[in-house]
């Protein structure tokens, strides 16, 4: 039952079957990595890496991050047998920078596009943080290409900001300091634990935003709304399941963030006791085990 905190249980033999092959995939993958691929949008590329065979599962990471943040789940997911393409968003990673937008909206339309390229439909999309909105407004705006949706930390609606607040979150990143800015709040988004290679990571993705275009790309981003999703909740039709970190600090309540937008979807909660922002990091196996469940029961 996906409806309360959720762990790794021993007694599930087919999840930890999976788990050993996904094990063995990990050290496949870091011996012989996915090479980047392009889609072509009228003003830039998206990329994109593209391994395994099977139903097929794209992967959208959060604001200013990089694709490799589904670095940890991966194997799990090819492991079970899907195909997983893995993009960058517009604006980060090897994506391009040239866009004239970068809000969740667009970001729904390169996930449409990236699907309607691939020719592989209909997919499973992830997405975390404004990827999660995305994810909402792809599976709403072409039901024929997106089969079920999970939502990470998913901003769907407006958050609940006062004036005040919004202007500051303008100003925050409206300067040359809006890197720092990003980064710091960017640390201590995982209250429960850091993977082995979680500096090395924002590592990469300091390095990313200091390549022309990017930094203020994550700018528009983090000023964009989410009211693209909220208005489009009653035209989804895919099976949602939510997976919220318990102390993500991204939202007053999360479990009830969580519980409210699964329930406007219709859709399935998982909570990851203890997680923040990013649970598929900071408790991959955790966070697996609810998204395959939910993948295996309609048979996807």
């Amino acid at each position: 039952m996906l409806s309360g905190p959720v762990t790794a249980s021993a007694g599930h033999g087919a999840y930890n079957k999976c788990m050993n092959l996904a094990a063995q995939t990990s050290s496949a993958a870091a011996s012989n990595p996915s090479p980047t691929r392009f889609v072509a949008l009228e003003q830039g590329r998206i990329a994109y890496d593209d391994q395994g065979s099977g139903p097929l599962v794209v992967l959208v990471p959060g604001i200013g991050d990089l694709r490799r943040e589904y670095r940890l789940v991966v194997p799990g997911l090819l492991a079970a047998g899907y195909r997983v393409v893995t993009m960058d968003l517009r604006g980060c990673g090897e994506s391009d920078a040239t866009f004239d937008q970068y809000d969740g909206r667009v970001i729904g339309d390169d996930i449409v596009a990236l699907i309607r390229d691939l020719d592989a439909g209909p997919a499973i999309v992830v997405g975390t943080s404004i990827a999660a909105g995305s994810a909402v407004y792809a599976a709403a705006e072409s039901p024929e290409l997106v089969a079920r949706i999970v939502l990470v930390g998913g901003f769907t609606r407006g958050p609940a900001m006062s004036a005040p607040m919004k202007l500051l979150v303008r100003v925050l990143m409206a300067g040359p300091w809006r890197n720092a800015v990003w980064l710091g709040v960017h640390r201590g988004l995982f209250p429960l634990h850091t993977p082995e290679d979680h500096d090395a990571h924002r590592a990469a993705i300091r390095a990313n935003l200091r390549e022309p275009g990017r930094s203020a790309a994550l700018g528009r981003m983090m000023t964009s709304t989410h009211d693209h999703a909220e208005a489009r909740y009653a035209k989804v039709r895919a099976p949602s399941l939510f997976v919220m970190g318990t102390a993500d600090s991204d939202f007053p309540d999360p479990v009830a963030e969580a519980n409210e937008v699964a329930a406007a979807l219709g859709g399935r909660v998982a909570f990851i006791e203890g997680a923040g922002h990013y649970p598929h990091i900071e408790a991959p196996e955790q966070f697996l085990e609810p998204v395959l469940e939910f993948l295996a029961e309609a048979g996807a």
